[in-house]
């Protein structure tokens, strides 16, 4: 099937002739028609299979009719992250080239007042996370009452972070006659009784059986030690040894260990950056676009930075922290094997990992290899950490042996000092007070000044007394 036969108007399929596309994927082919019939949708695809296409062409079609008002967006789509509603506005702007439609985008970060010049002017396609949004219409900024289509993206993701009663406030100032699109790559029980609630008479769209990996995707288990060192040793060889990498995300499980790994690496001479949720917005979108333009090979990132990026040559992902949750490995790896490229997604385990491992396994329903790493030379050659380098190793040991004797000279000094004082007392001699320091300073200056003329030094003796007297002449 082609773009053509879905219905779309010819200035979005224009539009997505000239980015280059043809053929629609599954989750594309399913949703479009049902969104252009004004079908309640409930979407279940894996990340990377094109979903955020699957809701955007459709929207441009629709809203070519009609016009928006100040301060009354006619669609709203809700992002878990600011860079997915960046993702989302990159998206509107490609595909709506030929369309003359105002985009708002509503994120942490950015001025409020930038922001409500937007609304001012009126939207037509508000993006925005829930905080955010919140925000504005606790200020009047905004009125929810005209909007026609609302879309919840990542919906799962929504309910790790806790914004489910923010979208449930959210969904009690809309409209009940607007369209509802709901997407999320997993399905557990709390976003099926979510999408039960907000949807009515839905059309299930699955391009994929829920938390399912992609196929493109090669999957490997590498055991290491506990320590942090050790995953690092682990990490670095796995980088240096892997095969046709262009770029890779490294994960995280905290942000506090997204700092060090990048840290560690950048000291190893590899070229990196962080991305994390305590990065102010306009260092994570220099991060971003320094990746996306490979001026960085590899990326270390929180997964809620990281959720649902749109990289598409990204080769290779390494956790170097199993989630917690099964369902973010999914997302972690569904960043690489996009679009049908090939991917690598390895996984460092340590012996504490054991029952994660098997939560990822038992939802995705498929077992992953494991994969045997020799990282005893990265050990040895850390520079930093429990191990140091073999130089460095001995300088430190030279430094302790230099400060073990220069204690045993200060102590046989004292002994001897000690020693002597002995002698003294027994000899009857006793020893004089010693005087406090200031009292010292002060005696010795007064005797130092007794001692000086009564200008004291030469220099500070008037000039007109030292030039020389002219004797008098004779009379």
């Amino acid at each position: 099937m082609k773009f053509s036969e879905l219905g779309l108007s010819p200035k979005v399929l224009a539009s997505v002739e000239a980015v280059g596309y043809d053929t629609p994927t599954p989750i594309q082919e399913q949703a479009i028609p049902h969104v252009l019939a004004r079908r309640d949708v409930l979407g279940i695809a894996q990340t990377g299979t094109g979903k955020t296409a699957s809701f955007v062409l459709p929207m441009l079609t629709s809203l070519e009719r009609g016009r928006a008002r100040a301060r009354m967006p006619r669609t709203l789509i809700l992002e878990p992250t600011r860079e997915l509603a960046a993702q989302v506005e990159e998206n509107f702007k490609r595909y709506g080239a030929n369309h003359k439609l105002t985009v708002a985008l509503l994120i942490g970060g950015v001025s409020f007042d930038d922001q409500l010049r937007k609304l001012d002017r009126g939207a037509d396609v508000l993006i925005a996370t829930p905080g955010r949004l919140l925000d504005h219409f606790g200020r009047g900024n905004l009125l929810l009452n005209g909007v026609e289509i609302l879309v919840i993206d990542e919906a799962d993701r929504m309910l790790d972070m806790g914004f489910i009663p923010d979208i449930e406030r959210i969904c009690k100032l809309l409209p009940f006659t607007r369209q509802t699109l709901f997407f999320s790559a997993t399905m557990p029980p709390e976003i099926q009784r979510l999408a039960d609630t907000f949807l009515s008479n839905a059309v299930r769209v699955e391009a994929s059986a829920p938390a399912t990996t992609a196929t493109t995707v090669s999957q490997f288990l590498v055991p290491s030690g506990r320590d942090s060192v050790d995953k690092r040793a682990v990490l670095r060889k796995l980088i240096r040894e892997a095969e046709d990498l262009t770029n890779a995300i490294i994960f995280c499980n905290r942000k506090r260990d997204v700092a060090i790994v990048q840290r560690s690496l950048a000291r190893h001479g590899f070229s990196v950056g962080a991305l994390h949720g305590d990065m102010d917005q306009r260092s994570r979108m220099a991060t971003l676009a320094d990746f996306r333009a490979n001026n960085l090979t590899l990326l270390v990132a929180s997964d809620v930075a990281a959720r649902g990026l749109d990289i598409p040559a990204v080769s290779h992902i390494f956790n170097f922290d199993v989630p917690t949750h099964p369902e973010d490995y999914v997302h972690r790896i569904g960043r690489t094997g996009r679009a049908g490229r090939k991917g690598t997604a390895v996984t460092i385990v340590t012996p504490l990992d054991k029952k994660y491992v098997a939560a990822i396994t038992k939802l995705t329903g498929q077992p992953i290899d494991m994969m045997q790493v020799e990282a005893s030379d990265e050990l040895a050659n850390a520079r930093y950490g429990k191990r140091h380098h073999k130089h460095e190793a001995d300088a430190d040991r030279q430094d302790v042996v230099a400060a073990a004797a220069d204690g045993a000279a200060e102590g046989a000094s004292g002994e001897e000092a000690a020693n002597g004082d002995a002698t003294q007392r027994g000899r009857g001699e006793r020893k004089p007070k010693r005087e406090p320091r200031r009292g010292r300073e002060k005696h010795d200056s007064e005797a130092q000044r007794e001692k000086q003329n009564a200008f004291g030094s030469q220099e500070d003796i008037p000039q007109f007394l030292l030039r020389s007297v002219r004797p008098a002449s004779a009379s």
